[in-house]
């Protein structure tokens, strides 16, 4: 392997992805195996991550990150498997599309915990461990920058993840971890399947785009694989819009 290419290795450094049962949590895992990591998967639906890491040979962990209480004892859980993570992706998340007038206090508080409390609880509980250096990727969205209907929690806290990644970014870079964000634009997920169900909808979102395409899955790898390795070793706090051109219009 040639200088430039080698520094996109990634090839035994241990990664840990939240909500990896379904959608981009469950793609990525696949990806980042295959790339040579070592992965361990967490979601609250246990028979998903087990089939999953066992076709991978990486280690599930089924937890409800809702209801972690102490993330220092959780972060020294998930480094049992491999070792202490020098990747995370933070990609569980919540998306309820209730309209304003039926949003409960439940709803909002568990929609904030997840996708925006829960990313900084547990990299902070991780960061002691990254003793050489890691690289945290928040998933943001559309609705980091853009309102959406019936989304009002979801993008206020993909709001806050933006913001949370430069926040953690500027806290922890100097200890030679980086933090970064990818925005997907519209992919075929299960917090986005009512929308894929629509076709006409499916169509006007990739009208939206400059490329005139919703996302695929594996359109992620690429700038994952780039943020998790040294290539982006000067690469910090920044939000990667991955939505083809969405944003641009």
């Amino acid at each position: 392997m040639n200088d430039s290419l080698a520094r996109f290795d990634i090839a035994g450094q241990t990664a840990l992805i939240t909500g990896a049962s379904s959608g981009i949590g469950k793609h990525l895992a696949s990806a980042l195996a295959a790339a040579g990591a070592r992965v361990v998967l967490v979601a609250r639906r246990g028979a998903s991550i087990s089939d999953l890491a066992e076709s991978i040979d990486g280690h599930a962990i089924a937890q409800d990150l809702c209801t972690v209480e102490n993330f220092d004892r959780f972060a020294a859980t998930v480094s049992l498997p491999f070792g202490a993570p020098t990747l995370l992706i933070n990609a569980a998340g919540v998306n309820h599309r209730q309209p304003p007038d039926e949003i409960t206090a439940q709803t909002w508080n568990e929609t904030l915990h997840l996708n925006l409390s829960v990313p900084f609880f547990l990299s902070r509980a991780l960061v002691p461990s990254m003793n050489n250096g890691g690289s945290i990727i928040n998933i943001a969205s559309l609705q980091s920058t853009r309102a959406f209907p019936n989304s009002i929690p979801y993008g206020a806290s993909k709001g806050g993840v933006a913001q949370l990644t430069r926040a953690m970014a500027e806290a922890w870079s100097s200890k030679g971890i980086r933090t970064n964000a990818i925005a997907p634009g519209f992919f075929p997920t299960e917090l986005t399947q009512a929308v894929f169900d629509d076709s006409a909808k499916a169509a006007a979102n990739a009208a939206q785009t400059c490329m005139g395409r919703n996302g695929e899955l594996d359109d992620l790898v690429g700038p994952v694989l780039f943020l998790c390795s040294s290539a982006s070793a000067y690469v910090t706090g920044q939000v990667l819009n991955v939505d083809g051109g969405f944003t641009a219009k």
